[in-house]
């Protein structure tokens, strides 16, 4: 859809298609409400004091229920969704398209193994986007050797795992999900999923050793400087910053096996003082963006948690044409992707998959000015978090 100027957005929102039967569902639960409010004023208690207070705390218990429910079906009124062209965001800024930061947070070994936090950060690692505008960053907030030892190994298997992403367009590009489905018979590439495969499971199995013993061997802590800095950790909670680029982006001989550049890597543990308050998560967001601001300074940034891989390699790039549409972008300080949820049982009696939420609440509050934030799987711009005044 474009204007007289022959203008063509690089996103556009819509309705839902079901907007009647949202309404007639809400319009006829409204009904039902009111005809339980005015029966419980036409048969109010004439005798018996424990009968009217048994009506008054049954009264304000639905007139409370009701609130709550107008609340959030209001919400849910007109729901919207949005649809983007990446075809268009490719054909106007390829070649200018932004440096994006990537932040993934971490803070126990032990209840987030390195093994699932490096099958995060390859999956961010293998986004569709040029590797040279693409910096991806872990924050220890464990201050681990195990995590950094888990980072080393993944920096040396992504020279062999981002080219047979992008050479067979390989989705989730996390290899933990990947290599559970079964490749399809073409022989070349049974083949390479073969090596790659023996690759990762060979490097899944250093790291599980390593873990279970607890400490990285002498041997290989000879392999990088950077392991001589937990010689300076007095514990996990009174240590000096670790700052380690494992991968150099902005060098041009950091590349893969086939000779294509790669992303930046860094790992960071931030200073931590026993008599300073650490602020968790939003402590280590802090960190990352002064960090980043040295290294990358993209001026557009992701945060995800370490058990989240990315399931779509061009939601990168979906994100960017809110951000860069030329009418409407300059309204858009953040984007909020929802959680999709894996091997969820078929009746999923708890709600795990969280659907309600993702597919009816956020709609709603789109609808109502923008999503929520929800901690992870959100695009924001840098300057909103750091430099703009509102």
């Amino acid at each position: 859809m474009g204007n007289n100027n022959g203008y063509l957005p690089l996103f556009e929102t819509k309705s839902s298609r079901r907007p009647f039967l949202i309404k007639l569902y809400v319009l006829t639960i409204s009904v039902a409400i009111c005809m339980i409010w005015v029966y419980r004023v036409r048969y109010l208690p004439v005798e018996g004091v424990l009968e009217r207070w048994a009506w008054i705390g049954m009264f304000f218990a639905e007139l409370w229920f009701s609130f709550y429910w107008f609340i959030t079906h209001l919400v849910r009124w007109n729901p919207i969704f949005r649809y983007t062209f990446k075809d268009r965001l490719s054909q106007r800024y390829e070649k200018d398209l932004p440096r994006v930061d990537i932040f993934v947070c971490t803070a126990d070994p032990e209840m987030e193994p390195p093994i699932m936090v490096i099958n995060t950060v390859l999956s961010m690692m293998a986004y569709d986007y040029p590797p040279e505008k693409l910096s991806v960053y872990l924050s220890d907030d464990g201050v681990s050797e195990l995590t950094f030892y888990a980072m080393l190994e993944a920096s040396r298997f992504s020279k062999y795992w981002l080219p047979f992403c992008k050479k067979f367009n390989v989705e989730p590009r996390s290899p933990e999900a990947y290599f559970q489905i079964e490749p399809l018979d073409d022989p070349v590439k049974t083949k390479e999923w073969l090596f790659i495969k023996k690759l990762y499971g060979d490097m899944k199995n250093r790291i599980e050793v390593t873990s279970k013993q607890g400490q990285v061997p002498e041997k290989i802590r000879k392999e990088h400087k950077g392991f001589s800095e937990w010689d300076f950790v007095s514990s996990r909670h009174d240590h000096q910053t670790i700052v380690q680029i494992l991968i150099d982006g902005r060098d041009p001989l950091a590349m893969d096996n086939e000779g294509q550049r790669l992303p930046t890597l860094v790992y960071l543990s931030r200073e931590k003082r026993p008599q300073y308050p650490h602020n968790f998560k939003a402590g280590a967001m802090n960190a990352l963006i002064r960090v980043s601001s040295r290294i990358s300074n993209g001026p557009i940034i992701m945060n995800v948690d370490c058990d989240m891989h990315s399931n779509n390699s061009s939601s990168l790039r979906d994100a960017l044409c809110f951000f860069m549409d030329e009418e409407k972008g300059h309204e858009i300080g953040y984007v909020q992707y929802p959680q999709s949820m894996m091997k969820v049982k078929k009746n999923d009696l708890y709600g795990n998959s969280l659907n309600v939420i993702f597919k009816m609440e956020f709609p709603g509050i789109d609808a109502n000015g923008g999503p929520m934030y929800i901690g992870t799987g959100c695009f924001h711009r840098r300057v909103n978090l750091c430099e703009r005044k509102h």
